[in-house]
């Protein structure tokens, strides 16, 4: 199938998409503040500018989209058009993360990573379930931990 838009159109849209305060960085947020947690936002001084960083407890937080991160997950599907650009763009990101997430334990962080997919669509966490697991992970002694959707567990 031909993309409706022309390709200004589609790179004007694209252009759109928000790097932070997404949603799902929104949602997380909130469960840790009503827990009681104080954090800082995008921290430019560390690898890959993590979405929230709790300094008092060594830790950062990363919230991922699966498209642009590459989550093998029910929400990650490639456009059928300009599938090499698409997938040496994802490639691309994928070997950042993987870079900035060793980088950011070679610091001697804690890293925790929760994907798009464990707070939307099909197998999603409900909202208790997942501030209870993060809570949980935060108070514990464990280096690193990803979130995913409940299916892929």
């Amino acid at each position: 199938m031909a993309d409706s838009m022309t390709a200004a159109e589609r790179s004007a849209m694209m252009g759109r998409i928000k790097g932070k305060d997404t949603r799902p960085e929104l949602t997380v947020r909130r469960i840790l503040h009503a827990a009681g947690f104080r954090y800082r936002l995008h921290a430019k001084d560390l690898p890959g500018r993590p979405d929230i960083v709790l300094s008092s407890r060594r830790t950062l937080v990363f919230v991922n989209g699966c498209f642009w991160h590459g989550h093998d997950c029910h929400g990650t599907r490639l456009p059928k058009s300009n599938r090499r650009f698409w997938n040496a763009k994802i490639k691309a990101n994928m070997a950042c993360d993987a870079r900035n997430l060793a980088e950011c334990r070679r610091l001697g962080w804690r890293v925790l990573v929760v994907w798009e997919c464990a707070l939307r669509g099909r197998g999603r966490w409900s909202l208790l379930a997942l501030g209870e697991e993060i809570c949980r992970w935060l108070t514990l002694d464990f280096r690193r931990v990803t979130i995913r959707n409940i299916k892929a567990n």
